[in-house]
């Protein structure tokens, strides 16, 4: 007996990476935006948003770096969410190989039940590994960390950014940057627990098959003869 599928490694791997990554291009441009944000923008008003000949010349270094810097954070977003589905997906089918993705795309984009159906899925993944009993609590308090850290830094950007006046291009800062790295530290945790569980279950149930052998018949005395 064998699990459906191997443990996703690799795909646990590719989610701590572009988590890193993401973390990184959203920290460089938290920075840009303490340190020029605030004077590009009264630059770009000044200008009506159209520098031209000298003026342009002295902006336009910064809004390129800007425009790259927001085009970092979007790819690495986008690949952040891609290698999570991936590994989820991947996960639900080392448990159960008939596993559908389905469920991980519904939980994830519907409205309203995506605020809580994610952490459920986890978890009902995490279950299905089978792993040992005492582990249970200290599961689920991580799994409550990692969901309400991602709860709080969503309504960080959903709802405190378009009511902040303090200026800048984006208005992201050091609190966004903190609670968004407090969530991906604690994704990567439960990804990297999912997964140790697995692969602990799936050495567990790997063994050698063993040659069925057939004990020669005793030898039978010739008809007619006795033993």
């Amino acid at each position: 007996m064998r699990y459906a599928q191997p443990p996703p490694t690799k795909a646990a791997t590719a989610v701590y990476v572009t988590l890193t990554a993401q973390v990184l291009s959203l920290g460089a441009l938290v920075l840009f935006e303490l340190t020029r944000a605030d004077r590009l923008a009264e630059q770009l008003a000044a200008f009506g948003g159209r520098p031209s000949g000298a003026d342009a010349e002295a902006v336009v270094g910064a809004v390129t770096l800007f425009a790259v810097l927001i085009m970092l954070l979007a790819g690495t977003t986008i690949a952040t969410a891609a290698a999570y589905t991936t590994w989820i997906v991947r996960a639900r089918q080392a448990n159960d190989r008939t596993a559908s993705p389905r469920p991980v795309v519904l939980a994830w984009m519907l409205p309203g039940v995506n605020l809580l159906a994610p952490a459920l899925l986890l978890d009902e993944v995490w279950r299905g590994a089978r792993p040992p009993v005492e582990q249970r609590r200290r599961w689920r308090a991580l799994l409550a960390a990692w969901w309400v850290s991602w709860l709080v830094m969503v309504a960080m950007v959903a709802v405190r950014l378009p009511l902040d006046s303090s200026g800048g291009l984006t208005g992201a800062g050091v609190p966004e940057l903190v609670a968004f790295a407090v969530s991906a530290v604690l994704c990567a945790a439960t990804v990297r627990t999912v997964t140790r569980v697995q692969c602990s279950h799936g050495a567990a149930l790997r063994v050698v098959p063993r040659t069925t052998q057939i004990p020669p018949a005793p030898e039978s005395a010739p008809i007619g003869q006795a033993g």
